[in-house]
């Protein structure tokens, strides 16, 4: 039996009906995938698959991952793989979160789980995964008009938490406290207290202080929980005959009470708990309790979705004229006061470059947009000085929490910004996954010639340009009238067949 989800708000990309979309949820204690169909403007869910991998248990102080749990993981992925094998790549999107977020070493992880999975799969920070988990509940079970509300996502490496209304988030934070770290880090040993967890509480409690004020000013009209730890404590409630399903404050001291009546976390017996969940409930527990009482919840409700749908919902935005990383850029315009003319003469230049070499290079409508909001983008690092902007850009771009972007496509973005002047630092791409490298050198080269172009900063014409590549060989046309009577972009074009080699590219301009 399959369940529609309703499209909402959201406007559907040029899909065919009988699509299937993919998404997949690498998370900290389980791994999720979700297959829809497309059909009739409406999404319906044909397949789920979810698996306990619980890799942020393999995961070690100093960022690295056990064999053990790495094979796991692997296996996993390989299966998922199977299911999703005939998906196009464009209709599947895979994410990791907080353990992967954790690695010291992610690419060592990534390289064979793409590989295993047979699609790209990208990381997200703790605040993108607060988007598309609230993105998820509130398609899932559409809020009341003017309403705001409270998400808390207990994952196993991080908790969620997020203020939301109708269908966009107002707050989003990101806590290093789930329940599978928040169980390893106060009963490692696999002993139980009470003063061992009242000590504990304490110190989650002052992670959730961090926020709970600007919170609870806010308000909301309602608490959702979702994820499987949220859902786990409902159903404890309801077998213990407390609730219906929800958490209440009531309730939760007495799940407290009758988990910490066993002194070991093996020993815990508490009525609706699995044996699977049996050994991180006691730090998903204590997360909500610590929530509870910080932000001074009486009621959550558990939520039917989490963050996998958010992704399949996220797909659908990406796909049409509603793509949050539109937004996200122009937002960041405004914020750091770009010069909305340039970087539209800009993108218009590197845009009339891409459709020249496009083809030859192998060049698709991702590395379009990517080099698109480049150019806005280029000269953000102004807002801390002029003198060495495009490093100062590439820093905000790299570490900034921006809403619809993972952290692969920031990555992306900041080594445009990085290498659009001057010389290209053999480090400016050691960031990204082989899989990008050579796409991105090759929109660097089309980003560095839009910005020679326009180095004026004025309103004038670009004459007739002809841009020509063959391999990593760019050539370019220009009228020798026009660039006479510019001796500064002149200098510039004699000096690019230099600072472009850091791009592995061999640049000849020809003044006709």
């Amino acid at each position: 039996m399959t369940r529609t989800l309703s499209l909402a708000e959201t406007d559907a990309p040029q899909l065919d009906d009988g699509d299937l979309l993919a998404a997949v949820d690498i998370g900290s204690n389980s791994f999720h995938m979700i297959v829809a169909r497309y059909t009739l403007g409406q999404l319906r869910i044909v397949d789920r698959l979810r698996e306990t991998v619980r890799m942020a248990e393999g995961l070690d102080a100093k960022g690295g991952l056990s064999p053990d749990f790495r094979q796991r993981a692997l296996e996993c992925l390989a299966r998922f793989g199977q299911r999703i094998r005939d998906i196009p790549p464009q209709h599947v999107r895979a994410l990791a979160t907080n353990t992967v977020r954790a690695l010291a070493a992610p690419q060592t992880f990534l390289m064979p789980a793409e590989t295993a999975l047979g699609h790209s799969i990208e990381v997200i920070s703790g605040r993108e995964e607060a988007r598309l988990i609230y993105l998820g509940v509130a398609h899932a079970q559409p809020p009341k008009p003017g309403h705001r509300r409270l998400v808390i996502d207990i994952g196993g490496g991080s908790t969620e938490c997020i203020i939301g209304t109708g269908f966009d988030t107002l707050e989003r934070e990101s806590l290093q406290a789930g329940c599978i770290a928040t169980t390893r880090r106060f009963f490692g040993n696999g002993k139980l207290s009470r003063k061992k967890w009242r000590d504990a509480v304490i110190e989650v409690s002052a992670e959730f202080q961090q926020f709970a004020n600007a919170y609870r000013s806010l308000g909301w009209q309602e608490a959702l929980g979702a994820s499987g730890t949220n859902k786990a404590i409902g159903e404890i409630c309801a077998a213990m005959k407390l609730t219906k399903g929800a958490v209440t404050a009531e309730a939760l001291p007495q799940v407290r009470d009758r988990l910490l009546m066993a002194d070991r976390i093996d020993a815990i017996d508490l009525p609706g708990l699995s044996s699977d969940r049996r050994p991180i409930i006691a730090g998903g527990v204590l997360v909500l309790e610590a929530a509870f009482n910080v932000l001074g919840l009486q009621r959550m409700a558990v939520s039917k979705a989490a963050m996998r749908e958010g992704i399949l919902y996220d797909m659908l935005g990406r796909g049409s004229d509603n793509d949050p990383r539109d937004l996200s850029v122009d937002a960041l315009m405004q914020r750091y006061g770009i010069d909305e003319a340039q970087s539209t003469r800009v993108e218009a230049t590197a845009m009339r470059l891409f459709s020249q070499v496009q083809q030859r290079w192998a060049l698709d409508e991702d590395d379009a947009r990517m080099l698109g909001w480049a150019a806005r983008l280029h000269e953000i690092g102004l807002v801390i000085a002029h003198s060495q902007y495009h490093v100062h850009g590439a820093y905000l771009l790299e570490h900034s929490d921006i809403a619809g972007f993972s952290r692969q496509e920031q990555q992306v973005l900041s080594a445009l910004v990085r290498s659009h002047r001057r010389g290209v630092p053999k480090s400016a791409f050691d960031a990204l996954p082989d899989r990008l490298l050579l796409r991105s050198r090759r929109i660097a080269a089309l980003l560095r010639l839009a910005v020679l172009l326009h180095r004026s900063h004025g309103a004038e014409a670009i004459p007739q340009l002809e841009l020509s590549a063959d391999g990593e060989r760019l050539s370019l046309v220009i009228g020798k009238r026009w660039v006479d009577a510019r001796p500064l972009l002149r200098s510039d074009l004699l000096g690019e067949p230099e600072d472009m080699q850091g791009l592995g590219i061999v640049f000849k301009p020809f003044v006709a």
